[in-house]
């Protein structure tokens, strides 16, 4: 329908009936009585009809101006003149069924609005938090040409004093080749870091630079962690577009995410705001401006979308906490091994068991207190298969130090119970790196083999 065929209608105009009295008079016929006397109509001069016409217009246009300048008025002044009353046309009646659902006060527009505001909160204050972290290697490509590159990641601030937390992979690169890390932040002041330490178990990492009077992010706790529940990441994706923020909600809780084979399965809960390489190390933010997680992995197949994933903060602190005070995680159960899976594959071909292959025994550790020894294949911890290494460790983590587990191994075809008392966590033993290191340049191909193939990461 257009705008024109609610206003059009059709007048028709009725021909004027004469008036005749043509019968004779009463009595027979005679003369014809004659016809009565009309008074002519006169019609209205076309200049009168004009005239008239302009006048309805002038009156119905300022009408139309006051009861609109009326309904401005009526909004904004207390003094208005109160409108006619009128009698209400009644409503149709209808059922409870038939009215539409009833919603919480404001409109929409309002709701969106709010919303907008959190946001715009949320990136006011990320912006005194949130920082880039950089680190300028010298990389030797597949063909050998040296060239240099960058690392770029995210970071945040966790005191005001310069304690800053992110990914260990994204300093990885500069603690191997002795690299420095820069960090930046949104005024555009640039500083050199020093690596706090490291746990490449759970890939979270403490810089520290020269500063005070930083503004610290504040931390939420696991009950904000819900499915459904609105966030906003805030870092650097590609390296380039710095401070940059996204929302979306978290769409599932404890996934246990392996970033790579070596790797062992890191808790993370998953988001489907749009994280990218350059993101990892950055905050995850809540509705309340608290940080809940840290961005870490997505998914990198192709054709795959809204697959991120973050460290939960509860989890990330307390590595943090414990890396600040001793420069390690030094309250982490460990057994004192080094190791590599046994696959089923691996098993059948050569006689084996699955499980997890001893290839070191730390001296004076739990493992060499309890007698286990290189080349054994640990099947089972107090009773629970361990299907690999990465899980063996898994497990290991989730008692505290001092407690006593038993361990069974297979040695030569043989099964053997052991009790080990596990103990703490040692330092990291970093390699100092030869001067003039270069890296050798795998990552592009590992990231065509990451994208045609799938699998987590940045």
């Amino acid at each position: 329908m257009n705008e024109y065929d609610n206003n059009y209608s059709t007048n028709g105009n009725p021909a004027e009936a004469s008036a005749h009295y043509g019968a004779s008079a009463p009595g027979g016929y005679g003369t014809p009585a004659p016809a009565p006397r009309r008074r002519e109509k006169r019609g209205f001069s076309v200049g009168a009809v004009v005239a008239l016409c302009l006048l309805c217009s002038l009156l119905a246009a300022a009408l139309g101006v006051g009861g609109t300048w009326f309904v401005l008025r009526s909004g904004v002044l207390d003094d208005a003149p109160p409108a006619a009353e009128a009698t209400p046309a009644p409503l149709p009646e209808t059922t409870d069924e038939a009215l539409p659902p009833q919603t919480e006060a404001g409109s929409d527009a309002a709701s969106l609005a709010a919303a907008a505001g959190v946001g715009e909160h949320i990136y006011d204050q990320a912006r005194r938090q949130v920082v880039g972290v950089t680190t300028e290697i010298i990389y030797a490509n597949i063909f050998g040409q040296v060239s240099p590159a960058s690392v770029s990641g995210t970071g945040f601030i966790i005191s005001d004093d310069g304690y800053i937390m992110t990914n260990n992979h994204v300093i990885e690169e500069a603690r191997k080749g002795g690299y420095e890390v820069s960090v930046l932040t949104f005024d555009g002041t640039e500083y050199t870091a020093q690596i706090v330490g490291y746990d490449e178990d759970n890939d979270i990492a403490v810089l520290k630079i020269d500063a005070a009077g930083l503004t610290p992010v504040t931390y939420g706790g696991p009950e904000d962690i819900v499915v459904g529940r609105e966030i906003y990441p805030v870092g650097n994706p590609l390296g380039e577009l710095n401070f940059t923020m996204t929302t979306g909600i978290i769409s599932a809780t404890d996934r246990l995410i392996t970033t790579d084979s070596d790797s062992d399965p890191i808790n993370m809960f998953q988001i489907d705001a749009a994280v990218n390489s350059g993101n990892s190390g950055g905050p995850v933010y809540d509705t309340n401006g608290d940080v809940i997680g840290v961005v870490t992995a997505k998914q990198k197949a192709t054709g795959v979308e809204g697959l991120g994933f973050a460290i939960p903060i509860s989890d990330a602190a307390h590595i943090a906490d414990q890396i600040i005070q001793y420069g390690y995680v030094k309250d982490r159960a460990t057994l004192g091994i080094e190791g590599s899976s046994v696959t089923s594959a691996m098993a059948e071909r050569y006689g084996m068991v699955v499980g997890a292959y001893v290839s070191q025994v730390d001296e004076g550790s739990p493992a060499e207190a309890a007698g286990i020894q290189v080349r054994d294949i640990i099947t089972a911890l107090n009773g629970e298969a361990v299907t690999g290494y990465s899980a063996l460790t898994t497990a290991i983590h989730s008692y505290a130090v001092g407690d006593t587990v038993e361990v069974t191994v297979w040695r030569a075809g043989e099964k053997l119970t052991l009790s080990a008392t596990l103990g703490e966590s040692r330092p990291p033993v970093e390699a100092t790196p030869a001067p003039e290191q270069y890296q050798y340049g795998y990552g592009a191909m590992d990231d065509f083999f990451r994208q045609f193939f799938g699998g987590f990461g940045f």
